[in-house]
């Protein structure tokens, strides 16, 4: 767990899930105090009606940015501006911007080469680029997953079909992504490995977001990495034994 002081989180409200921002901001806590909490949209669009409530209730500042032009909004814009000045101010030590937009990847890369901690949320289907801009990508679908309660007219074979078929295509991308993590869990191996052969199971956790800012252990059915790594004995052997005061380090090894 990082121990960030100053966390600056912005919102783009036309690139984000409303049901999800109290988990956003649970799992933004769980790495430091957030500083600053804002949303960005044109309150006055009927997408964004509901948003009002939960902003008060959540006590995020809501940013009103009109679209000039038919067609095309300037929320994003007025994001980039915010956080740049925020990043000038030098109070804070890490952002957090919630959206799902490619747009944002200069934004993500700016504030990485200036020093602060870049933490990006959104759905899966966020462009790459963006995601591995940040120094950490957290997915919107690992976050308190709720039902779906959007009326549809498709029948329900039709439904089940559909469903089918994402899910398939859901199981190829994780084995996909899985064979890449145990590919990284092997190079952290090669390199953090003690005397004994063994290496901490933190560190290889830090490079793999590293090396995969949008890894998490729960997009693979595990709570953490370790229940990740145990979960495959014929790759790797693990080792616990106590570390200072009543810290438990956890090692592995591959075989």
């Amino acid at each position: 767990m990082k121990n960030l002081k100053n966390i600056a989180m912005l919102i783009d409200a036309d690139n984000t899930q409303l049901s999800k921002l109290e988990a956003v901001i649970q799992e933004i806590s769980a790495n430091g105090r957030i500083v600053v909490k804002r949303a960005y949209g044109n309150w006055r669009k009927g997408s964004l009606k509901n948003w009002e409530n939960e902003l008060k209730r959540l006590a995020i500042k809501a940013e009103q940015q009109f679209d000039y032009v038919a067609g095309k909004n300037a929320t994003d814009m007025a994001l980039v501006i915010d956080t740049l000045d925020l990043l000038h101010s030098g109070i804070y030590d890490a952002f957090v911007i919630v959206a799902s937009d490619s747009d944002y990847t200069p934004l993500a890369i700016k504030l990485h080469e200036s020093g602060v901690y870049v933490m990006g949320v959104g759905e899966k289907k966020t462009p790459e680029p963006f995601r591995n801009a940040c120094d950490e990508f957290v997915y919107l679908e690992n976050l308190n997953k709720d039902p779906d309660s959007h009326p549809s007219s498709v029948s329900k074979t039709s439904k089940n079909q559909k469903r089918n078929l994402q899910e398939a295509a859901e199981e190829r991308r994780k084995a996909k992504e899985l064979r890449e993590i145990h590919k990284l869990l092997r190079i952290a191996w090669d390199k953090y490995q003690d005397d004994d052969s063994y290496v901490n199971v933190s560190s290889a956790g830090q490079y793999i977001k590293r090396a995969k800012p949008d890894f998490d252990a729960r997009t693979y059915g595990y709570v953490k990495l370790p229940d990740l790594i145990e979960a495959f004995p014929k790759r790797y052997a693990m080792k616990r034994y106590p570390g200072k005061g009543t810290v438990t380090i956890i090692a592995y090894k591959c075989i």
